[in-house]
């Protein structure tokens, strides 16, 4: 039976101590959580310390972004061997600001995902559509491409060490937030293409998170639906009394 999870993303914050602060309070409240997997992405900086701060906890530690090559002269990557060595179980691919700022093509966040899966590691995917592609009746054709070019490759027992993140463009970081039938819709049609290119019993497998301006307010309308197997959560995963309160509003909906 999968179990729903709550993936905390810092990206591009919070210094050493206050990291360190934060992962021990999610740490402290998740001592007895048995209905819901937690995952924290602190910056790469800060992986060590906080990898340390929950040593023996529930609390499962993940890097936000990898290189696709193992090692090599390549001047301020990450590889997933190193993210892995520091005690890191999954890692962020293909998130919206990667694709969207750094510019990673969908290719490249393919290769990112073998690297992940040849490490051993969780690959979550990350996938979702713009403001503009959605307003022109794209979001289908996007979480089709973005999702088929990211699994190349990937066999059926692979795909059990994948997990999707659903996270429209447009409610990132906005404070807009896809209404529950939106998320449930787009969620369903992933679910959906996951069973064309593999099968049923495989896409009932596959965790699929919304993420997008999550806080503890819809938190729990949003994860009742039924093809909402959790959330990836941004800004509200950098305060530990409002993902607690993402984290509580998913095991009262379980």
């Amino acid at each position: 039976m999968k179990r729903p999870l709550i993936a905390g993303n810092w990206k591009m914050n919070t210094t050493r101590e206050q990291a360190v602060t934060l992962a021990g309070g999610i740490r402290d409240h998740t001592r007895n959580t048995e209905h819901a997997e937690v995952l924290v992405c602190p910056p790469f900086p800060y992986l060590d310390a906080v990898g340390s701060t929950l040593k023996d906890s529930q609390v499962q530690l993940g890097a936000q972004d990898l290189y696709h090559q193992p090692e090599g002269a390549y001047t301020g990557e990450v590889s997933s061997e190193m993210i892995s060595d520091l005690g890191c179980r999954f890692v962020l691919i293909g998130h919206s600001e990667r694709r969207h700022i750094i510019g990673e093509s969908n290719s490249l966040i393919n290769q990112k995902v073998h690297a992940a899966l040849n490490t051993s590691l969780l690959a979550v995917l990350c996938v979702g559509e713009t403001l503009e592609q959605r307003n022109n009746g794209q979001t289908e054709t996007i979480l089709e491409q973005q999702l088929f070019a990211g699994l190349t490759g990937v066999s059926e027992k692979q795909l059990l060490s994948v997990i999707v993140a659903y996270e429209p463009v447009w409610a990132i970081g906005t404070g807009k937030t896809a209404t529950p039938d939106q998320a449930e819709e787009a969620h369903a049609h992933l679910r959906k293409l996951i069973t064309e290119r593999y099968n049923t019993d495989s896409s009932e497998l596959v965790r699929i998170l919304y993420g997008g301006s999550v806080k503890p307010e819809n938190a729990g309308e949003l994860m009742s639906r039924t093809n909402v197997d959790g959330a990836l959560v941004g800004g509200a995963s950098l305060y530990v009394d409002s993902f607690i309160g993402i984290i509580d509003a998913l095991i009262q909906d379980s």
